[in-house]
């Protein structure tokens, strides 16, 4: 438990309200309780803020309330980022015992780290390597050779395909693939399809969090690179020998191609498709459902649509084309005005 006072140093904000409540855990602002502390971030919840039970709330230094509020405000600079660091606070994790469980198979030919937790029913093979400080949880599958960094953390159901290489600190929640075959295959003149073997792998940098039910193809040659920070949620596939860039953020269900390049700190959306061999270009933003068929070159552009539009160009467009039956109806009107006066009919 922590006191409003120790959360406010924590965050570096500034207290405004009693500097004494014991804080029990975080809240959603419009269920918060006594002793919680919730969070303002989004304007269109500022009406909450008035009626909150809760006890404190953390806010922007710009907030500037227009009633009276009985909550402890905490004010700073980013609202977001000092959430982040108020739930690690809170945070509850699920703990499993060091060591490894009575029914989980360990080849005598793998090397396991120091610290290590490894659940029940799960597989590791011949050649396999985890790092210190590694959890795996229960059912998971680490093919032969495969490499796992120290601090890395595995949840139930996982299979990591041989040869796959997966960093330090990295999160990979349930039921998530990791290096099967990539979609390759060759048409013969019969019109059947012949199978490209896949030799490569895939190497999934530190700090990377992937979310359940994503696939990651292994490479056809070469490797699928998934760069240190990445996010990827969940349900979201990329194909082989494509390429995350640092710090890029996917968000559920799009799905990128095989051998595209995505750049540093870009943001895409869900739903969002990524056509094979092209390269999208550092800080880059693509909205939901939007799809791409041609590289990006310019750093920091913003898109939307299918085929996907510059942001601003798509939102004008758009404008337009909800309004296009009544546009039509004026267009006919215009049309027999013109033609009376061309042709003198009517």
């Amino acid at each position: 438990m922590n006191t409003t006072s120790q959360i406010s140093q924590l965050l570096q904000g500034e207290l405004i309200g009693n500097p004494d409540i014991v804080i029990t855990g975080p809240s959603r602002i419009e269920e918060g309780g006594a002793g919680t502390i919730t969070f303002l971030a989004n304007p269109k919840y500022e009406a909450f803020i008035y009626h909150t039970q809760a006890s404190a709330v953390v806010v922007s230094k710009e907030f500037k309330p227009e009633k009276e509020i009985s909550a402890t405000l905490i004010k700073v600079d980013d609202v977001y980022q000092s959430l982040s660091t108020l739930l690690q606070l809170y945070e509850q994790q699920e703990q499993l015992p060091i060591g490894i469980a009575t029914t989980a198979f360990v080849s005598n030919k793998a090397t396991v780290g120091k610290n290590v937790s490894i659940d029940h029913f799960t597989v590791i093979y011949d050649g396999v390597e985890i790092g210190d400080d590694a959890i795996i949880f229960a059912q998971v599958y680490l093919g032969k050779g495969v490499k796992i960094g120290s601090g890395t953390k595995i949840y139930p159901g996982v299979k990591i395909y041989h040869d796959c290489v997966i960093g330090n600190n990295v999160i990979i929640h349930a039921n998530t693939v990791i290096g099967s075959d990539g979609f390759g295959f060759s048409k013969s003149e019969d019109g059947s399809y012949l199978k490209i073997p896949q030799n490569g792998n895939v190497i999934v940098e530190d700090d990377v969090e992937i979310g359940s039910n994503t696939v990651i193809d292994r490479a056809s040659i070469g490797s699928t690179i998934i760069r240190k920070g990445v996010k990827l949620d969940n349900l979201i596939q990329i194909a082989h020998n494509a390429e995350i860039g640092e710090d890029t953020v996917i968000a559920a269900q799009a799905g990128i191609a095989g051998s595209a390049k995505i750049g540093r700190h870009c943001i895409i959306g869900g739903q969002v498709g990524l056509a094979g061999h092209i390269e999208i270009a550092n800080g880059t933003m693509i909205q939901a459902k939007s799809g791409l068929s041609s590289s990006v070159k310019a750093e920091n552009t913003r898109l939307y649509g299918y085929p996907a539009l510059d942001y601003g160009h798509y939102l004008k467009s758009y404008a337009y084309f909800k309004k296009l039956p009544e546009l039509a109806e004026k267009i006919k009107k215009l049309e027999k005005e013109l033609d009376k006066i061309l042709n003198g009919n009517g």
